[in-house]
């Protein structure tokens, strides 16, 4: 992908209009003569209450305009018009098979194409597929059926055919639709003060994440101008989460997953802008990005820096935990103290967290029972201080979590305790010829 109007101008992953109910269409022949060739609704009960979703797909204006017009004079469902033919295949099954109880497509624009769509969605088995066409082709007809296809309409359509079709799909839909999926964990890193290692952290925390669990974990770099989440995983991203938050009406999974790039640990990063840009995003796109994100992703960590403007957002109100990074000084130590009053006090919040960054049980400049004091809560991790180790990862981008080290040991232990698995080392094996 060379730029961002790739991803944006993908407009078949975007409705014309999204999905409605009882859509009027107009025909050519309806402008001429003020008229519908069909009287209105004269199948109303022909699906019964099983309401449908339904997609059509054509290129076509004047082909998906017949169609729609069927669709309105028997269906009463649920109707999103696509403009294109899908641009990718990986994801169709997911965005169409998934997301619709039936989709039709026109064939004639492009048939072969238009076959391997259909055979896409159909491998899921979860949508019924229809295709339409201006031919009877008995080839084309068998062709369309091996590929998966359910029913096969030919122009012009009359609604008494589509309703027949729109019938049996209806019976065919299962009675208890698949449970859609939870909402991935929200884990939300945010610094007492600048500088408290909160970005470390989240990086390390999420490589952690990705690599000890078998789910799919996003890094999201929320400290918008300024994060550094890339520059610690030595990546380059092309977009930023600016991209995202810009597009936050039309964002979805797929839209969403081009503008992510891939760590080697497996992590997919949705990095903050390399490049100081001015910008305030709404909380409206903040919670839009996070919602689609959490639809996608089993674990979503989140990288606040020290921003506070965002704990209006479901960045703080949908957290699945809130890990406030801090050090045992008096500055951060009294920031600590006034966030906790301020949006913790009442414990109606996400479970907050506490992690000490830099802890030195032995070169405190304050007693740890005055720590405990100031937190109003005893710290749940204790990360210690290795200034060597970190500024090797600085410089060689190479997350700690990935070697052995005590700080690695402390954050694959806040992982595990996300993931439920042990912190046990693997018992080392004596000599053996088979290994």
């Amino acid at each position: 992908m060379s730029s961002l109007n790739q991803a944006k101008n993908k407009s078949w992953a975007h409705p014309i209009s999204a999905p409605h109910t009882n859509r009027t269409a107009r025909s050519d022949s309806d402008v001429a003569t003020n008229a519908s060739p069909y009287p209105v609704n004269p199948y109303p009960d022909s699906i019964g209450t099983k309401q449908l979703s339904i997609a059509l797909i054509s290129p076509n204006l004047e082909r998906r305009a017949a169609a729609a017009l069927a669709l309105t004079r028997c269906s009463g469902g649920d109707v999103s018009e696509f403009p294109n033919y899908p641009a990718g295949l990986d994801d169709v099954p997911a965005l169409l098979g998934q997301r619709f109880d039936v989709v039709i497509i026109e064939l004639d624009t492009d048939p072969e194409y238009a076959l391997e769509v259909v055979e896409s969605i159909g491998s899921e088995g979860l949508a019924t597929v229809m295709v339409y066409s201006a031919s009877a082709d008995p080839e084309l007809l068998v062709r369309c059926m091996r590929a998966g296809a359910r029913e096969f309409l030919t122009l012009p359509l009359a609604p008494e055919v589509m309703a027949e079709a729109l019938v049996r799909a209806s019976a065919r839909r299962p009675m208890v639709q698949p449970a859609k999926k939870t909402a991935g964990k929200l884990l939300v890193f945010l610094g007492a003060k600048g500088g408290a290692g909160a970005t470390m952290l989240a990086c390390n925390f999420a490589v952690g994440l990705a690599k000890e669990s078998d789910e799919k974990t996003l890094l999201i770099d929320l400290d918008v101008p300024l994060g550094d989440a890339a520059l610690n995983l030595g990546i380059a991203p092309e977009f930023s989460t600016i991209d995202a938050l810009d597009a936050a009406e039309r964002l979805d999974g797929r839209f969403l997953a081009q503008l992510l790039v891939k760590h080697s640990s497996g992590l997919m990063v949705l990095a903050a802008p390399g490049r100081f840009v001015h910008y305030k995003p709404s909380d409206e796109a903040i919670n839009r990005l996070l919602q689609v994100a959490r639809q996608e992703f089993d674990n979503v960590v989140v990288d606040l820096g020290s921003k506070l403007d965002l704990m209006g957002t479901s960045a703080y109100r949908d957290a699945t935990a809130l890990y406030l990074v801090t050090q045992a000084s008096i500055p951060e130590l009294r920031n600590s103290n006034r966030l906790i009053s301020q949006f913790f006090s009442s414990g109606g919040g996400p479970k907050l967290e506490i992690v000490i960054n830099r802890f030195e049980a032995r070169a405190l400049g304050v007693a740890e029972e005055h720590i405990t004091k100031a937190l109003t809560r005893p710290a749940q991790w204790k990360i210690p201080n290795d200034y060597a180790s970190v500024r090797n990862m600085q410089i060689n981008a190479t997350p700690l979590v990935l070697s052995d080290s005590a700080i690695a040991r402390q954050i694959r232990q806040m992982v595990n305790a996300v993931t439920g698995k042990s912190d046990t080392p693997a018992r080392k094996k004596g000599f053996s010829l088979f290994g």
